[in-house]
């Protein structure tokens, strides 16, 4: 039987004492990691694996909204990567349960930025949790027939709760 990399699985309740976030309702997922994800060099956690959890915690929390991969692909539109920025900030081995928080920061046209901080959870009640990453990630949605950049239906903006929602469109003319 093959071992995964970490088990993720989103958190019905927020979790206890998270640390401070820009976003008044972000987004949490657990992760628990296996041996599969430590570096072939180093006995810590790898730092795909963080890639990974970080597009693994984006798609659980749209499959949350209804907007699930499934369902993009039938709209004819998908989300993409653009870029990654990610500080490292301790490191994790394996066998440790860590949460990641995500949220939108902002949306504007086809393109959305996406912050997640992931932490260790205090094991003492006065312990402050210890980040060990915090990232941004820019989406771009892409229509997948013309494979270019394509505006993102206001219904799924509302969704995704931005924290700097864009501006309303004006109307041609108008001042």
């Amino acid at each position: 039987m093959i071992e995964m990399s970490a088990r993720i699985e989103p958190l019905t309740t927020p979790p206890s004492s998270p640390p401070a976030m820009d976003h008044p309702r972000p987004w949490f997922v657990s992760i628990h990691t296996t041996r599969e994800g430590e570096s072939r060099s180093v006995a810590h956690i790898s730092n795909i694996e963080y890639v990974r959890w970080l597009d693994r915690a984006a798609e659980l929390h749209l499959d949350s909204l209804g907007w699930t991969r499934q369902a993009m692909t039938d709209s004819g539109r998908m989300w993409f990567v653009a870029r990654h920025e990610i500080d490292y900030r301790a490191e994790v081995h394996a066998d440790e349960h860590l949460v990641l928080a995500t949220w939108v920061r902002d949306l504007k046209r086809a393109k959305s930025w996406r912050d997640s901080v992931i932490w260790r959870p205090s094991t003492k009640v006065d312990d402050e949790p210890c980040i060990v990453c915090a990232a941004s990630t820019l989406w771009v949605q892409v229509d997948l027939q013309s494979r270019r950049p394509c505006r993102v239906q206001s219904d799924l903006v509302d969704a995704l709760d931005p924290l700097h929602p864009p501006r309303p469109r004006t109307q041609a003319g108008s001042n």
